[in-house]
């Protein structure tokens, strides 16, 4: 059975060096945010799987797409894919408010469970279509999309903030690169190539068709 270090051993052999963002991998526990059965996994640097023929993302990419986002404690952030909420709980730790948009109810109201039990008070889960965005909180000072399309759905960058970042896999789903972008003067512009992936894609009114 593993523990919370050994996920930040393989943040840390993956590049990831920000102490706030390593803490919170060491003080939010994997194994609360897993399906039944899959505790003994959870520390495994790993996706596991979830209802729907989705996955969770693998640990060490969850931290390096975080820490590229370089949040700030006053941070408003948009998470497009909520999953079990582990990451979710890592960007709560970190931001001011997190809004996560997660497309199925019954996944939804796992992770907020999940949050619920943690404690964790200032991240909300909603059930609807990532692809759009939320934009009733807008606008965000981070956006982090946990599924692949191979371009930046036009919501998503409408309701990032000027000077704020988004990071999204990039591609067709199943073979992608992960890319931060910065929003600078309404135009959003490519930083860098973050690493190679493999997400679901993203579905959805400015995504794929279901």
């Amino acid at each position: 059975m593993g523990q919370p270090a050994d996920l930040v051993a393989a943040a840390r052999a993956h590049g990831v060096r920000d102490r706030r963002l390593l803490a919170a991998i060491a003080a939010v526990p994997r194994a609360e945010f897993v399906p039944a059965g899959l505790g003994a996994r959870a520390y495994d640097d790993e996706p596991l799987p979830i209802p729907h023929g989705q996955v969770t993302t693998q640990p060490s990419l969850v931290a390096q797409m975080v820490e590229s986002l370089e949040l700030a404690p006053s941070d408003r952030v948009l998470e497009i894919g909520t999953g079990f909420a582990w990451q979710t709980a890592l960007l709560a730790r970190l931001a001011g408010d997190v809004w996560s948009v997660e497309r199925w109810p019954d996944i939804a109201q796992r992770a907020h469970s999940h949050l619920d039990h943690r404690g964790v008070e200032n991240a909300t889960v909603v059930v609807g279509d990532g692809s759009g965005g939320l934009p009733e909180h807008a606008p965000y000072d981070a956006i982090l999309v946990a599924a692949a399309l191979p371009d930046v759905p036009a919501p998503l960058v409408e309701q990032l903030a000027d000077g704020g970042r988004l990071i999204q896999p990039i591609g067709p789903g199943g073979a992608e690169e992960v890319v931060l972008f910065e929003k600078r003067d309404d135009v959003l512009e490519r930083i860098r190539r973050v690493t190679g992936a493999h997400f679901v894609r993203l579905y959805g009114e400015h995504g794929f068709t279901p």
